[in-house]
């Protein structure tokens, strides 16, 4: 991932930082409402009740709304730049591993761990553009962020539904692998 730093560098490199930041947030927004559709197809692979099943959006839910407060302290402690690519790296890997599951335990243990990892991108991708852009344009910037943001959710059940009857109900988690290669690179 492209460093997001506050001196000239940041004006040459600005539209990368900003593309990188987009995708993850995408990335993990999208993961929010991707899954939804597959729930009856995993249901079947799974041999899970309703129930359980359910459990594959609520473990990525709450894992995400317990790991974000901690964003904060862990960019002042490891760095803004080690957090988001630590949280991009563990992101894109737990989804691999959720696509890979073969049981619901062990999906439901890869959303934990996804939902934690991809806690940070949000706050991080936002801190990053204030810190990237100058004062003037800091306005437009959240503004497009924003807009990348409302696209994940909204995506998410068509994209998923295509993905599961296309590929299968496993790429609607594959789908992030190439994307956290990009955003890394």
């Amino acid at each position: 991932m492209t460093a997001a730093p506050t001196t000239n560098n940041a004006s040459l490199n600005r539209p990368l930082i900003t593309l990188s930041i987009m995708l993850a947030t995408i990335m993990q927004t999208l993961d929010s409402t991707i899954a939804n559709v597959a729930l009856p197809h995993m249901q079947g692979s799974l041999s899970a009740t309703l129930n359980q099943v359910g459990w594959v959006l609520t473990s990525y839910i709450v894992a995400t709304a317990i790991a974000t407060p901690m964003t904060g302290w862990l960019a002042e402690r490891f760095g803004k730049r080690n957090v988001l690519l630590a949280s991009v790296v563990g992101f894109t890997l737990a989804s691999m591993w959720c696509g890979i599951s073969t049981s619901l335990a062990e999906i439901v243990l890869a959303r934990v761990f996804q939902g934690a990892f991809g806690a940070a991108l949000v706050p991080l991708a936002q801190t990053t553009l204030l810190d990237i852009n100058p004062r003037e344009k800091q306005g437009s910037a959240m503004a497009m962020w924003g807009m990348g943001v409302m696209v994940g959710p909204i995506i998410g059940p068509t994209f998923g539904g295509w993905l599961t009857d296309s590929l299968g109900w496993r790429w609607v988690f594959f789908i992030n692998v190439p994307v956290g290669i990009l955003v890394t690179s």
